[in-house]
C-alpha cells in the first residue's frame, strides 16, 4: 500500500493485521432459548497474522509506498471458508494498519476487507434437473385446500446443483388458472443454523427477489427461469460442527386475490 503526506511525521512504528473470522449470532426468536449456545457463538478465529511493517521513525513528506505479502495459512487445523455476508453467520476477512504515535498524537487505524474464494471443486458436479407441477392438491401447508381455485403450473429447473458463477435456468408453464395471476417472481433464500450439541437455531431469510412475469400471463406460454447468484451474499453451500449456510429458491405465483402460490427447492451451491 501507500499513503502520500504533504509533511514528514513522527511515528512509534507501523504494524499490518490481517483477520478472519466467522461471526454467529442468535435470531431474536432464538434468545434465550439455548443458553448454552452461547459459548459457542464466540467468533471462531480462522486466521490470525500480524506483522511490523516500519519500524519507529519519521516518514518523509510525498508518496511512501511499503509492499507487503501474507500467507494465507489457516490456524490450526481450521479451513479459510469462503467470505459470506449473511444475517446469522458472516465470514470475514480484514487487514488493519495502526501507527502507532507518541503521547499527545493520536494513534492512526484504517482497515480494509479482502474477498476470499473458496479452491473449485475437483469432482465433476452432475446436473440435477427438476421437474415440477404446481396445483392445489400439491400444496403444503393449506388448510382450506377446496377454497383454493384451480390452477395448473408446470416447469422446470435445468439443475439444483448450481456453479455459484452460473446463473440458476429453467423454465415456468402456467397451463391454466381460474382466477387472473398479477405476478411471478423468483425468492433466494438463506437458511442459516447455528448452535451445538444442545441444540440449533434454523433461520430462513430473503436474499433477493426477482419478478419474472407481471400480470395475467398468457396461458401456455414458456416463461424463463433465470437468476444470478449475488457475490458476498452466497457462498458454496457449507456445513460444519457450529454453523452451516443452505440455500434454496422459491417460485411464487401471486393470484390477483393475493392468494400465493409457493413452491420450494433446496440448491446445492458449489464452485467449480
Amino acid at each position: 500500500g501507500f499513503h502520500t503526506l504533504d509533511i514528514q511525521i513522527q511515528h512509534q512504528g507501523i504494524t499490518l493485521t490481517m483477520e478472519g473470522s466467522v461471526n454467529l449470532q442468535l435470531s431474536a426468536k432464538s434468545v434465550g432459548v439455548f443458553e448454552a449456545f452461547y459459548n459457542s457463538v464466540k467468533p471462531i478465529q480462522i486466521i490470525s497474522s500480524s506483522m511490523e511493517m516500519v519500524k519507529p521513525g519519521k516518514l518523509p513528506s510525498g508518496k511512501t509506498e511499503i509492499p507487503f505479502e501474507f500467507p494465507l495459512n489457516a490456524k490450526g487445523n481450521k479451513v479459510l471458508y469462503e467470505t459470506y455476508h449473511g444475517v446469522f453467520v458472516n465470514i470475514q476477512y480484514t487487514l488493519r494498519c495502526d501507527m502507532k504515535r507518541s503521547l499527545l498524537a493520536k494513534d492512526l487505524t484504517k482497515s480494509c476487507e479482502f474477498i476470499i474464494h473458496s479452491l473449485p471443486q475437483k469432482a465433476k458436479l452432475p446436473p440435477t434437473p427438476v421437474d415440477f407441477t404446481i396445483t392445489p392438491e400439491t400444496l403444503q401447508n393449506v388448510k382450506e385446500r377446496a377454497s383454493l381455485p384451480r390452477f395448473l403450473i408446470r416447469g422446470h429447473l435445468d439443475s439444483t446443483n448450481c456453479m455459484i458463477t452460473q446463473p440458476l435456468t429453467g423454465e415456468l408453464l402456467v397451463e391454466t388458472s381460474e382466477v387472473a395471476i398479477k405476478s411471478i417472481e423468483l425468492q433466494l433464500v438463506r437458511v442459516e443454523t447455528c448452535g451445538c450439541a444442545e441444540g440449533y437455531a434454523r433461520d430462513a431469510t430473503e436474499i433477493q427477489n426477482i419478478q419474472i412475469a407481471e400480470g395475467d400471463v398468457c396461458r401456455g406460454l414458456p416463461i424463463p427461469i433465470y437468476m444470478v447468484f449475488p457475490r458476498l451474499f452466497t457462498c458454496p453451500t457449507l456445513e460444519t460442527t457450529n454453523f452451516k449456510i443452505e440455500f434454496e429458491v422459491n417460485v411464487v405465483v401471486i393470484l390477483h386475490d393475493d392468494h400465493l402460490i409457493t413452491e420450494n427447492f433446496p440448491l446445492n451451491l458449489c464452485r467449480m
